[in-house]
């Protein structure tokens, strides 16, 4: 076990043991990427959605962060119009968790176990990955990074999962203060669940590269954000899917950059 969330935070923020694949999801009926580690049996799996107008390459990295941890990551790059439709992007994330678990990957050494899989997302994506999660009773786990409201709503569907939920929030995010989101929907959350603020993080601090929509949206890219969301998001994903407890003091911990919520955290049976 990592001796302390420092030591944790740390090794998860660099890249793991497993080489990893690239893949286009639109070989096989869905636009959009997965990333793959080259091997392994019964993996874990998550659907990842992307942020308003976003494209799903402006979270690559933390896609093949994922995979090199051994975690199949796959995201769809539908519904990304101004006028989205959270309900079908939902449903997206769920045909992204089909692909992973009935699709054959990579060139045969690789397979997904349907009893691993989760749901996570950014800004409308994460609000339509509550979504996703509240409908389908094979997501095991759930992250939402700079969450949104949804239509319907992410906020109703919240009471309706069970599986535990990992949300990050920024500080300094003018689009999608965690007050009026994330607080919210963690409160109303239905099974174990945590809330943390990166301080320092704006509401595009969570993708990668430059985008055009710096110009309309607030924030931008942010090393020090994606750095800390790719290492909780790792280590909620291992231990909740994998089983694995090495990194249960990051969870259980506040690290610099990143905060527990503690009146709206509940964690008792989140690293049970």
């Amino acid at each position: 076990m990592a001796r302390n969330a420092k030591k944790a935070l740390e090794e998860l923020s660099h890249r793991g043991p497993h080489e990893v694949l690239h893949g286009d999801l639109a070989l096989v009926g869905l636009p959009g990427i997965v990333c793959t580690p080259r091997s392994g049996r019964g993996l874990p799996a998550v659907a990842f959605g992307h942020g308003w107008l976003q494209s799903p390459r402006r979270y690559a990295g933390l896609l093949r962060h994922l995979a090199s941890w051994g975690i199949v990551a796959a995201a769809p790059g539908t519904q990304r119009g101004p006028l989205a439709s959270h309900r079908m992007l939902a449903a997206d994330l769920r045909t992204a968790l089909d692909i992973c678990t009935g699709v054959r990957l990579g060139d045969g050494q690789i397979s997904v176990d349907d009893r691993k899989l989760a749901v996570a997302g950014h800004a409308l994506g994460g609000g339509s990955a509550v979504l996703a999660a509240a409908d389908d009773p094979r997501v095991r786990a759930v992250a939402t990074f700079a969450v949104t409201e949804t239509m319907p709503s992410a906020l109703a569907a919240a009471h309706r999962v069970t599986a535990p939920g990992l949300h990050l929030t920024g500080g300094k995010d003018l689009l999608a203060p965690s007050v009026a989101n994330a607080e919210p929907i963690a409160a109303a959350w239905g099974g174990p669940v945590q809330l943390r603020t990166l301080p320092k993080a704006s509401h595009l601090g969570f993708t990668e590269g430059r985008h055009w929509t710096e110009l309309v949206l607030h924030g931008k890219a942010e090393y020090r954000t994606q750095r800390t969301a790719r290492a909780l998001l790792t280590a909620f994903l291992l231990r909740h899917l994998d089983g694995d407890k090495r990194w249960d003091a990051l969870l259980d911990s506040d690290v610099s950059g990143a905060t527990i919520d503690q009146e709206r955290t509940r964690t008792a049976a989140l690293t049970a």
